[in-house]
């Protein structure tokens, strides 16, 4: 049997690297861990940190295909994160200039939750502690 420690990194690939690196860091808060720049690639590589833990790699490609439908095409649906507080984060998105889905009960947990996207349109979710 196999022994999983915990999710090392989830990779994203953005069209627009500017763009994607301030949500992530300027909208969501992520700090930077190191950012490469791979000539051979066209392409920049930027890890990212939640409260110094390395959780988010984002890439950088010239001219990725498009997502094909959201959020359900096959592969990675959306990222969650959890916060203490989902109507402060709900008013931080959308003072942001981000779209922000209105909050919802989870039937299951009766925990809030909400949904926003980054500039790729990858659903991020934003589930109450």
């Amino acid at each position: 049997m196999i022994h999983l420690n915990k999710v090392h990194h989830i990779a994203l690939i953005c069209t627009d690297y500017t763009k994607s690196k301030q949500f992530y860091i300027g909208i969501l808060g992520l700090t930077i861990i190191q950012e490469i720049y791979r000539e051979e690639r066209d392409s920049y590589k930027l890890d990212l940190a939640l409260n110094g833990n390395f959780i988010l790699e984002l890439f950088s490609f010239p001219n990725p295909p498009k997502r094909v439908t959201s959020p359900e095409a096959a592969g990675l649906r959306h990222l969650a994160f959890e916060v203490n507080n989902i109507q402060e984060t709900r008013k931080h998105i959308l003072e942001q200039g981000c779209i922000a889905e209105d909050i919802r009960i989870d039937e299951y947990t009766q925990k809030k939750f909400f949904f926003t996207a980054d500039p790729d349109n990858t659903p991020i979710e934003f589930y109450e502690k």
